[in-house]
């Protein structure tokens, strides 16, 4: 049965995740800590489906103020598959050198935030950049994905690195690198993607553990509630908080 082969696949990849990432993610996370425990912003940046992470992480219930998710349009918003804004423009935009750089000259940064960096393969232009920029800007760059099934491959910016390369911290994600992960019968490609269930594994994995180091040093989090719970009116008013501590820290105060 299919869905139980990748329901096994996944599992797989959560305990490898388990096994051996434990030590990187939480140095990503000490490193976050630090960045938000100063009111500064841990910044997070991928294109096509390495944006799902991103949304994920914030805003989100069960997320919290600190996490300042950057995702261009262009690179991710092609649900109409063909026509304005199709597949056929992503996969050409995300590998077009100089686009990730006029990407960060679009916000202000300091050497005390983090750019979290999320890259399936590692080689695609727009994300090199983004990494480029920000280690030029002094910032600490963090990268989750598939980097030990990426290794060896060649970058497709003129620097010559991949993104892994540029990382002060990797997180593998521990997926194959084709992604599909189910062979079909009859066709030449597998179906069944692994990398988004791998990216959100990770994410959490890093962000509950940025909570509990800020928590033990008696930090504050500015925590998004569910407000879908009857009988919960007070969490209006903790949504209203973190929204206005975001605006607060956004506007730069």
């Amino acid at each position: 049965m299919l869905a139980k082969q990748w329901l096994e696949n996944t599992r797989n990849i959560m305990r490898l995740i388990e096994e051996t990432q434990m030590e990187n993610i939480r140095r990503s996370a000490e490193i976050m800590a630090d960045t938000i425990e100063c009111e500064r912003w841990v910044h997070t940046f991928g294109c096509g489906h390495a944006t799902l992470p991103i949304e994920e992480m914030y805003p989100r219930i069960g997320g919290f103020v600190g996490f300042h998710p950057m995702i261009e349009l262009p690179l991710t918003f092609f649900t109409r598959i063909t026509g304005e804004m199709g597949v056929r423009q992503f996969v050409f935009l995300e590998r077009v050198e100089g686009y990730g750089t006029e990407i960060m000259k679009g916000y202000d940064f300091d050497s005390r935030d983090v750019m979290w960096l999320f890259s399936h393969s590692g080689i695609n232009n727009v994300n090199i950049d983004v990494a480029v920029a920000a280690r030029e800007k002094g910032m600490k760059v963090i990268v989750f994905g598939s980097a030990s099934e990426a290794a060896g491959r060649k970058s497709r910016h003129s620097s010559g690195k991949t993104i892994f390369e540029l990382a002060d911290v990797v997180v593998d994600t521990c997926t194959p690198l084709e992604d599909a992960s189910v062979p079909l019968k009859n066709h030449p490609d597998k179906i069944g993607p692994v990398s988004t269930m791998a990216f959100i594994t990770c994410v959490w994995m890093t962000i509950t553990t940025v909570a509990e180091i800020l928590a033990d040093r008696g930090v504050k989090l500015y925590i998004h509630p569910s407000h879908n719970v009857p009988g919960n009116e007070s969490s209006r008013v903790r949504l209203d908080e973190a929204l206005d501590e975001y605006k607060r820290r956004i506007a730069g105060v």
